[in-house]
Formats: structure tokens, sequence, C-alpha cells
């Protein structure tokens, strides 16, 4: 007897279906009896990226069993399946919640971090056919460095602080890139007092991040620019206190002879 291959791949797919929702006719995952087990098949579906059928074992625990501890593994695994997802705000709700349900819980300095890591996450990509991170709204970058740094403070001995360090110092470089591309759009237009307000935020609130020799220069170009020679020259005799011995120092000497 022939069977045709429509008739094949639709049962082939039906049957995928049902592998998908652990055999559950009405599309539900096959619960457990137990809240530890609903637990592990959560996390089985996570680690297969299967996202929503986690969530709903997760959400199966946290309703069907609300006073074990497994519930409250539950809410916070619900959160981290948001996480993954990319529903960032949703996810940042969900450990904030929990942070304020159950703040003596163990992991409670995990779902701050995470609710933190939210904005960092959150922040405009450097896509290739989208414009450069630092053109963009910077809004996220700075919630990320302010949430970052609340965590830092609230959970001093927590194991995701140096994890935390390192975003507030990325966030921060962003930051001061996008102040450069400002300072350079108005020094394009010649407005060199704008140039000299951004240049000096670069040059005051994130020295040390790689951009100091660059603001410091331009600073001074733009004090010429202004016609205030002192405040020009302070700007080299700055890069010569914060690089000394390095060849920008160098430059700045020999620009201050000149002067």
């Amino acid at each position: 007897m022939k069977v045709s291959v429509t008739w094949l791949v639709a049962c082939c797919a039906a049957a995928s279906i049902g592998c998908a929702t652990l055999g559950s006719a009405d599309g539900e995952p096959d619960y457990a009896k137990d809240a530890q087990t609903n637990l592990e098949r959560g996390e089985h579906a996570f680690e297969g990226s299967n996202y929503i059928e986690a969530q709903k074992y997760f959400e199966y625990v946290r309703q069907r069993y609300p006073f074990l501890d497994a519930a409250k593994e539950a809410e916070l695994r619900i959160a981290d399946t948001l996480f993954a997802r990319e529903q960032y705000i949703e996810a940042r709700d969900a450990y904030q919640n929990f942070i304020k349900m159950h703040p003596t819980y163990p992991k409670v300095d995990y779902a701050a971090f995470r609710a933190a890591l939210t904005h960092y996450k959150d922040i405009p990509s450097d896509f290739f056919l989208l414009p450069p991170s630092e053109e963009k709204d910077q809004t996220e970058v700075k919630n990320a460095v302010r949430a970052m740094n609340d965590f830092i403070r609230q959970y001093p001995k927590s194991a995701h602080v140096e994890e935390a360090k390192e975003i507030v110092a990325d966030a921060r470089r962003r930051l001061a890139k996008h102040e450069l591309y400002v300072a350079e759009f108005y020094a394009r237009r010649e407005k060199w007092r704008a140039v000299a307000n951004r240049l000096e935020t670069v040059a005051n609130q994130f020295r040390g991040l790689g951009f100091d020799e660059e603001a410091l220069f331009g600073l001074h170009d733009a004090y010429v620019k202004l016609n205030e020679p002192d405040k020009a020259k302070q700007a080299l005799q700055e890069i010569i206190a914060r690089m000394p011995g390095t060849r920008a120092a160098e430059r700045a000497k020999a620009m201050l002879a000149k002067s």
C-alpha cells in the first residue's frame, strides 16, 4: 500500500508537537505530582532553550506549592526565563518583586544583580546596519551604571560584585565615548564652549578610562579657540601630570614651551 509523502510529513509534524509538549493533549507540559520534579523538568526545558515550557513548569510550582521553598526558587526562575527571552522590563519587575517578597532568601543578591543587568542588556547595540551606540540615547547606559553601583553598595560581599564592576567600567566607557562624539559634533559647527563643556566632563568624570589624552588635547584646542590661554595651558599641564614619561606628556611640554 502506498503512503503519500504529504501524509507522512503531517504525521511527523504532529509527533514533533506531541514531543514538545511531553504528550499533553492540551499543549500543557506533563506536570508531575511533586514540586521538585516539576522544577527539574522546568530546568531541563530551560537548558534546552524551551523557555515558554520552562516558565509553565515554574509557574505551576509557584501556584501549586506556595508555602514551599521550591515556590521561591520557581519565582526566581520565572524571572530568569523572562530575561532569557530578552523581555528585560518584565524580567526587571519580576526580580524586583522577588527581592521585596523574599529579602532574606539566600539568592536575593543574584536577583538584585540580574535586575541591574537588565539595564545593561537593554543598551542599544552596535549592529552594523545601525548607527554606533555612542550616537544613540544613553538613558539605559546611565541606568546600568546607577543600578550596578547600587547593587555593589548593597551587596558588597556578593559573588557577582566583580562582574558588576566590569559592567560599570564598560558602561562608563560608553558614556565617555558619547561625550566625545557630541564634542566632535559641536566642533564641526565651531561651537567651542559646548566642545569645552563636553570635554571637561570626559576629563573630570571619566578619567583613567583611556580617553584622557584625547579629551585634554581637545580641551587645549577648544580653549585656544575661545581665547582662554590660561585654561589651554592647564589642559597641557594636566596631561603632563596624569601621563608622565609618555609621548603625550612630551608633546604637551613642547606645546607649553611654545605658548
